[in-house]
């Protein structure tokens, strides 16, 4: 095979295979850097044997092999303070140690053991974010930081701490027993959805959405379902999928925000919506749903209505009723108020909002003042509104949202100057 071929192979092979050869890597080195440095140098060998000797059949024990012959040969030289061209052929890997393939079984849940382990409760919550874009998904660290609008060095600096609170705290590599794997399973769930939130709707920057990082959720929970197809694992990949299907209605082609009621519903994505409906349905019928399975049955309710009337908001109440008996919390709460304005209308949304802010709840939450005003424009009390669209401005980092807000603040001051109070 032509150089050029075997450079594009190896790239292929890479892009499929790396992420399971470096879950295998971790198990049987028992260290994330060994075994990132020795997934490079397998496929440095690659790039040298495979010209010579062809491609092999199966190229991922092939690189597991590669990789801890290069990891076990270096930590050996090391030990004797050799000289790398002291080695002698220390460059063919060309067989495959049967000891680093000796249990397939155990080879396919490598990558289940890696997932749980970067989302282990031990660590950090934004710990186990950037862990996990880095080693399962193979984020480059700069790609990561970028994404979260945080410095490189202080994303670099998160990941090197939680891989030294791993050795230190000596957390083992390895899939939750039964007793623990509700609670083990909730943190990867929780994990994967922050991914998608801050891909669907990034908390701050100039896009709506972040395509990387939301494709990259999806794909994470669809290796989760592979791999451990639990009741809520179905429900967080469906309440993803259903979201992720109105991606291209939510913001116009010059980058500004589209609000759900104002989407063309002939962009959203069928087949995602279509999938993710199944797998609302398989979850539902398990018995043993939870909160995103309800998540994922209200997007279920948005995507069946072909129009913005048609939309059964009595369904989306109860479910949000559901929904907040399951996971009491203020933003369930400020979602079940605002489904309730748009069944009942305005003033009773209102009264239910204004409880929440009395709280004290979500004071600070840009989204409930941004609600807020909303109702107070349909009830034509600009004067009120005004003052919501300010705070929620206040509070509204991403720039789509802000020049969605300042033009929602804009027709309201119009509106006073008009005289309409």
């Amino acid at each position: 095979m032509p150089a050029a071929a075997i450079q594009d192979t190896v790239s292929a092979i890479y892009e499929a295979e790396s992420r399971r050869v470096l879950a295998t890597l971790i198990r049987l080195l028992g260290d994330f850097d060994a075994a990132e440095e020795a997934l490079h140098e397998a496929f440095r060998a690659a790039l040298e044997q495979w010209p010579r000797d062809g491609v092999p059949a199966n190229p991922r024990p092939w690189l597991v092999s590669a990789g801890r012959f290069k990891a076990i040969d270096a930590k050996r030289r090391r030990s004797r303070f050799d000289a790398l061209e002291d080695a002698p052929g220390g460059g063919d890997v060309a067989v495959v140690d049967e000891h680093a393939w000796a249990d397939p079984e155990s080879v396919e849940d490598d990558r289940l053991r890696l997932i749980f382990t970067c989302c282990h409760p031990a660590l950090a919550p934004d710990a186990q974010v950037a862990l996990t874009l880095r080693e399962v998904c193979g984020l480059r660290t700069d790609e990561i930081a970028h994404a979260f609008l945080t410095p490189a060095t202080t994303l670099a600096q998160r990941i090197v701490r939680a891989k030294g609170k791993i050795r230190d705290a000596k957390i083992p590599y390895q899939v939750p027993g039964a007793a623990e794997l509700p609670q083990r399973l909730d943190a990867v769930l929780r994990v994967i959805y922050l991914v998608f939130n801050e891909g669907y709707s990034a908390s701050g920057g100039d896009s709506v959405v972040r395509c990387d990082l939301s494709s990259e959720a999806v794909r994470l929970g669809r290796l989760v379902v592979d791999l451990l197809p639990e009741p809520e694992a179905q429900g967080l990949l469906a309440l993803m999928l259903l979201h992720d299907s109105r991606r291209d209605a939510r913001a116009s082609a010059d980058g500004e925000l589209i609000v759900l009621e104002d989407q063309d519903r002939s962009r959203w994505n069928r087949a995602s919506i279509d999938e993710g409906t199944a797998l609302v349905r398989r979850a539902l019928s398990s018995a043993r749903f939870g909160p995103y399975t309800i998540q994922a049955a209200i997007a279920a309710v948005h995507a069946d209505a072909p129009a913005p009337e048609a939309t059964d908001w009595n369904e989306i109440v109860g479910l949000y009723g559901v929904l907040l008996s399951m996971s009491p919390s203020p933003i369930v709460e400020l979602n079940r108020a605002v489904a309730i304005a748009m069944r009942d209308g305005p003033e009773p949304g209102l009264r239910l909002v204004d409880a929440i802010l009395e709280r004290g709840d979500l004071t600070e939450y840009g989204l409930a003042h941004a609600a807020r005003a909303d109702l107070c424009r349909r009830l034509g009390r600009n004067a009120e509104a005004r003052v919501s669209y300010e705070r929620a401005l206040k509070f509204t980092r991403q720039a789509p949202e802000r020049r969605f807000l300042t033009r929602r603040l804009a027709d309201v001051e119009r509106m006073l100057e008009e005289g309409r109070a």
